[in-house]
C-alpha cells in the first residue's frame, strides 16, 4: 500500500485527497462492440501477442508501478503508450481518472501478465467523482498522442460508448461486487493509429465535453540499455 495525492475536481472546487492505493488491475479487451475488440486483438497477434484467454481479462500489477511523474524508464525500446480511464475506489465511492497502460510489447509477446508488471503505468493527478459524470458517460472522450520521430501524432480516439458499462465491467472483474476501496483499475483502450509503436513522449487526456473539462497527463520514455 501506498499513498498518492489527487486533485478533485468538482466543477466549482478543487480539493486535495490523498488516497491509500494497495491495488492495481489493468482490465483487457472490455470492448462493447464484438467487431472493435477483435480488431484490437487482431493488431496485438500482428506483433506476436496471444489472443486473450477471455474477454474481457482482468491483470493485476503492483500497486507501486502507479505513478504521476512526467517521465518513466524502460529497459529496451519495445514499450509503448495506452490511454485508459481509471475507476479508484474509496470510502463506498469511486473516483474517474486517465492514465497510461504503458507496456512492453517484446514481452508480452510470451507472457502478458510480466508485460504489465514490466512498466510504470502514468497516472494523472486530477480525479473526478464518478457520480458527477456517469449520467453522461459515453459522451466522454479518450485520446492520446504520441511524439514520434520529433512529429506530434494523434494516436489513439474514441468515446466510452464503445466500452463496457461502469457497472458491467466492475462486476465482472470483483465477483459481482463493488470495486474495492484503495483498487485502481484501468478501463481498457482503444486501437493505435497506425498501429502500436514505441514513442519518445506520451500525451493523454479524457474529455468531458458536457462539463466542458479535461483530465491531461504527458511523460518521457527514457530508454534504457539492454545488456547481455
Amino acid at each position: 500500500m501506498f499513498d498518492l495525492t489527487f486533485t478533485v475536481d468538482a466543477q466549482d472546487t478543487t480539493t486535495p485527497l490523498t488516497l491509500a492505493i494497495d491495488q492495481a488491475v489493468i482490465a483487457g479487451w472490455t470492448g462493447r462492440d464484438p467487431v472493435a475488440r477483435d480488431k484490437h486483438i487482431a493488431e496485438l497477434e500482428a506483433v506476436g501477442i496471444a489472443r486473450p484467454a477471455s474477454t474481457p481479462i482482468y491483470y493485476r500489477v503492483s500497486a507501486r508501478r502507479l505513478t504521476m511523474e512526467d517521465s518513466i524508464e524502460c529497459c529496451g525500446g519495445d514499450s509503448s503508450g495506452e490511454v485508459e480511464f481509471v475507476l479508484i475506489g474509496w470510502q463506498g465511492r469511486i473516483f474517474v481518472g486517465c492514465g497510461s497502460d504503458h507496456t512492453d510489447r517484446k514481452v508480452e509477446a510470451y507472457n502478458v501478465t510480466v508485460s504489465k508488471q514490466m512498466c510504470d503505468k502514468p497516472i494523472a493527478p486530477v480525479l473526478w467523482e464518478l457520480e458527477d459524470v456517469i449520467g453522461h458517460w459515453d459522451k466522454m472522450t479518450l485520446r492520446s498522442y504520441a511524439w514520434i520521430n520529433g512529429e506530434r501524432v494523434l494516436y489513439q480516439e474514441g468515446t466510452l460508448d464503445a466500452m463496457l458499462p461502469v457497472d458491467d465491467l466492475i462486476a465482472r472483474g470483483f465477483g459481482g461486487e463493488k470495486l474495492p476501496d484503495g483498487c485502481a483499475m484501468f478501463g481498457g483502450t482503444f486501437a493505435a493509429k497506425g498501429g502500436i509503436r514505441p514513442a519518445d513522449r506520451f500525451e493523454f487526456e479524457l474529455k468531458d465535453p458536457v462539463l466542458k473539462r479535461t483530465i491531461r497527463h504527458a511523460y518521457d520514455v527514457v530508454t534504457l540499455p539492454v545488456r547481455g
